[in-house]
């Protein structure tokens, strides 16, 4: 019946916990979250909240030192909030244990502990040794919850999702198994942490004014506001009812029943009724902060008679230390106030005189009191000082009285080990025989007490660090785990990002590509806005946006080595078509950045010193990332020319262009300002790559004077300067490529290895792409006028900066193979678009620039090293040597027909009339 009777309450409750839920979905929900929350709760549920006094150490001056302070932690935010008690409405303030970590130290108090957040460091300090345990594992498993992804407990069972609940538990099971593998289980402490610690007495402070948080004043006073007036309306409303329903509801009273004397409480049971619960909690629970939920409600509606009466007495003793302490910061703001007030009215009578004198009289008044002020301030001081003696004095005493004491305490120490000595020698005398051995003397037994007491405080520390030790190593492999998890999570988000403006890329070149479609059209009606859109399409973003602000097309004007990203073209067209191409290039790398990117990043920074072999091919077929790119090509350059390399030779080669000026000279200086002219650094004026391009041609056209210079070479000299940043080492890319990678006489006035390797390109397409050879020899295409300069400068002029050092990197490594196998996938990446062009004009003007479309460098790697296989070397070496014979013997023809026409023409000049007058000359004439 008992049970019956106290569950009433509890029915009641729910009842108006639902009310309230129907309630809030009809409007807007006005109290806190907690009060449905609390309903559907057991007083278990409710007890196993994490939350208890504590000990913080914080304050300034006088007041900085220990304070007591209710701890209260949210599993929504991951915040621990306090306050001065578990009565007040509103925090003081917070921590975020997101990003904290836990730590106590062996050699510090017993209790203490730390938490250290990325702003502060908080110390506080539990009762026990055991509350403190309990303390540092429950918040770690409350960090790890809310990084685990774990919802707040729903408002009602039913609600609560069935399909992440278990696999989320069952993770935090495996955590809680692997915690208990550093530190076992602590138990909770009845009556220090939970719903009980509540109903515990304030910790009491040694000064009630110390206790008070003047950091947040105005916090202190709105909670002592509403406690007051809480504790009013309880009085008034609470008591009341309990004494009415007595006679009623059969409630238990407070005294038996004078009109039935035989009649017990309890022979009658009836349902409470509705009325039981004080309508004022409620109310008060709507009062209180949303962020700092509390139990006031369910401690109230499980408390008897009795433990009313004596949270009562509690909150009255509370209350007074309280009002004392208020009392006190009282007198300190009126002395304030009073300060402040006289210097008010010394200001004013200041300002209020009307002659000088009468403000000169005050100046010397106020003198005056400062003087008086500074007496009364030596004065205080002496005191002070004589104090400070006195206090010197005292300590003297107490430390005199402290060594005695001491003495005292180790005499009766050696007194007691006497006794006990002498009756344990008593007890053998009695239980030994006479021819036994007497015990041993007493110092020694001396010694032997205090080496165990040493090493009885020897295994107590040791006890407490491997405590520590424990607590520690769960520490750092639940922060490590947190640390993994957290990183997992943002590189899906950067994978997200790069994603979306991959994306982004992709809409803003097919809106290009549209407003190119229309412009093709001509539509004249339209010709005015499409020109306008097409201005807005070629503004860069770049210059305008911010530092600060999240652009989505993040395509900026130069890339890493200095081209333009988008080049400026003459032509409207061709601009449209730069910036797709640039938009596409970005898409695909955005899209590779985490895929492919990365991956190679890190097995090139794992990789040591480097060797020729198998995967050292592949990751230069797949591309060098651009930190790493200089240090490969001085080695793969050192590869080729070690045999040529003499230290001081570009030097000597330099100081002979100063002292003598070579025939190429001119040439060279009229190709070094056409030298990309989409590079920042060859046209900005105050750039030394110019400089340093001119001494790198000038010292090859002395080193090799068989050569001397050739156009082209100034583009291959430049892309080794942009990449190696070093004179010499360019100076020496350029001997490698022309030397020792291309055939000899590539670069000779006939340019005859050149024009072998063109008809060799030209029986490799007909055997790799026969319908795109068949459909250009339809139109009478002649292809070297296309690829001829893509030979001779290794693609520096046709492909995007891209794409042309991932061929470089190749090129330089496997040789002249690579550029076959590139040039052969240019025409394989776009077959389809030359075989749908029906023209022969349209596909030379198609031919022109097509390079400059292709946008995926991994697409046109894999047609260039799988798609184009079987490619021998063997086989390329052959079709060279058939050509070179053929082309010999056509320029011997030539030169035979040349011999005759010369042989023809000698008899002619020697019959020429000499009196007949030149065209010039009778021009003159006239």
């Amino acid at each position: 019946m008992k049970g019956a009777q106290e569950d009433a309450p509890r029915s009641h409750s729910c009842a108006s916990g639902s009310e309230a839920s129907v309630g809030s979905a009809r409007g807007p929900k006005v109290g806190p979250p907690e009060e449905v929350e609390d309903c559907g709760r057991s007083p278990e549920a409710a007890s196993k909240k994490l939350c208890g006094y504590l000990l913080k150490f914080g304050g300034k001056g006088p007041i900085r030192g220990w304070k007591s302070r209710w701890f209260f932690y949210d599993e929504r935010k991951c915040h621990l909030y306090y306050s001065r008690t578990a009565q007040d409405a509103n925090p003081l303030d917070s921590i975020d244990l997101s990003g904290a970590i836990f730590d106590c130290k062996a050699d510090a108090e017993a209790g203490t502990f730390e938490i250290k957040t990325p702003n502060r460091v908080i110390t506080l300090k539990a009762p026990t040794k055991q509350v403190m345990l309990y303390w540092l594992q429950q918040l770690q498993m409350k960090r790890w919850e809310f990084h685990s992804g774990l919802p707040a407990p729903p408002a009602a069972p039913d609600t609560a999702p069935a399909g992440n609940g278990p696999a989320l538990h069952v993770e935090l099971e495996q955590e809680e198994a692997e915690l208990e593998e550093f530190l076992c289980p602590v138990k909770t402490p009845t009556g220090l942490v939970g719903a009980e610690a509540a109903l515990q007495p304030v910790p009491a402070m040694t000064l009630g004014l110390q206790n008070i948080s003047l950091k947040h004043l105005g916090t202190e006073i709105q909670n002592t506001m509403h406690t007051i007036r809480g504790n009013k309306h309880t009085q008034g409303t609470s008591l009341g009812p309990l004494m009415e329903e007595s006679p009623q509801g059969g409630e238990q009273p407070s005294t038996p029943d004078s009109s039935a004397p035989g009649k017990e409480p309890a022979d009658s049971p009836k349902p409470a009724p509705k009325s039981s619960l004080p309508a004022s909690l409620p109310q008060k629970t709507k009062h209180q902060s949303n962020t700092f939920p509390f139990f006031s409600e369910g401690l109230v509606r499980n408390r008897t008679a009795q433990e009313k009466v004596v949270a009562l007495e509690q909150q009255v003793l509370m209350l007074s230390k309280e009002l004392k302490s208020q009392k006190e910061l009282v007198q300190i703001l009126h002395k304030a106030l009073e300060a402040a007030q006289q210097e008010k009215r010394a200001s004013s009578a200041y300002l209020a005189a009307a002659e000088d004198k009468d403000r000169l009289e005050l100046v010397r008044h106020q003198v005056r009191q400062i003087a008086e002020l500074g007496q009364r301030v030596e004065a205080l001081e002496q005191e002070r000082e004589s104090l400070a003696h006195s206090v010197s004095l005292r300590e003297q005493e107490v430390q005199e009285l402290q060594e005695h004491v001491q003495l005292l305490m180790d005499k009766n120490q050696a007194k007691q080990q006497v006794i006990c000595k002498l009756s344990e020698k008593v007890t053998q005398d009695f239980t030994q025989p006479p021819d036994e051995p007497h015990s041993p003397p007493y110092p020694a037994d001396r010694d032997l007490l205090s080496q165990q007491e040493r090493m009885e405080h020897l295994k107590d520390d040791m006890e407490a660090y491997q405590t520590q030790n424990r607590f520690l190593n769960s520490e750092i492999h639940q922060v490590t785990k947190i640390w993994r998890k957290v990183a997992e999570k943002q590189k899906a988000l950067l994978m997200k990002c790069a994603y979306l403006q991959a994306r982004n890329c992709q809409v803003e070149s097919k809106y290009l590509a549209g407003l190119r479609r229309l412009q093709e059209a001509k539509a004249d009606e339209c010709s005015e806005l499409l020109r306008q859109f097409i201005q807005e399409a070629l503004q860069w973003e770049a210059g305008t946006a911010s530092v600060d602000s999240a652009e989505l097309s993040p395509i900026s004007e130069y890339d890493e080595y200095g081209f333009l990203t988008v080049p400026d073209y003459e032509m409207e067209d061709l601009k449209l078509l730069a910036k797709i191409q640039a938009l596409e290039v970005r898409s695909h790398h955005l899209l590779e950045l985490e895929a492919v990117e990365r991956p190679l990043q890190q097995r090139w920074a794992a990789l040591g010193e480097l060797t020729p072999s198998a995967e050292l091919k592949q990751l230069l077929r797949t591309g060098v990332p651009h930190e790493h790119r200089p240090r490969v090509w001085r080695w793969l350059v050192y590869r080729r020319v070690q045999h040529l390399h003499t230290p001081g030779c570009y030097q000597e080669l330099l100081s002979q262009s100063r002292a003598c000026e070579h025939p190429a000279t001119r040439q060279i200086e009229l190709d070094l300002n056409r030298t990309f002219p989409n590079n920042k650094h060859f046209t900005c004026p105050t750039s030394s790559f110019p400089n340093k391009l001119r001494r790198v041609l000038l010292a090859f056209s002395w080193q090799n004077p068989t050569i001397g210079y050739c156009q082209g070479l100034n583009r291959l000299a430049a892309i080794a300067l942009l990449v190696l940043e070093e004179e010499e080492s360019a100076f020496w890319c350029l001997v490698a490529i022309v030397e020792s990678i291309m055939p000899a006489e590539y670069y000779s006035k006939t340019l005859m290895a050149s024009q072998v390797d063109q008809r060799v390109l030209q029986d490799l397409l007909s055997e790799k792409l026969p319908r795109l050879m068949a459909h250009l020899g339809q139109h009478h295409v002649n292809l070297s006028l296309i690829t001829f300069n893509w030979f001779l400068v290794v693609f520096a002029d046709s492909l995007i900066s891209d794409i042309l050092l991932r061929v470089w990197d190749a090129f330089l490594y496997e040789g002249t193979k690579v550029v076959f196998r590139y040039a052969l996938a240019i025409f394989k990446y776009n077959e389809e678009a030359i075989l749908q062009l029906q023209d022969g004009l349209e596909i030379y003007q198609y031919l022109r620039f097509f390079t400059k479309t292709i946008c995926d460098s991994r697409k046109l790697m894999n047609i260039a090293f799988n798609d184009m296989n079987p490619f021998r070397m063997k086989q390329l070496r052959q079709l060279r040597a058939a050509h070179r014979e053929r082309l010999e013997a056509e320029l011997r023809e030539l030169e035979l027909l040349k011999a005759k026409y010369l042989e023809r023409q000698a008899p002619r000049d020697d019959t020429r009339p000499e009196g007949g007058a030149s065209e010039d000359e009778g021009e003159g004439d006239a």
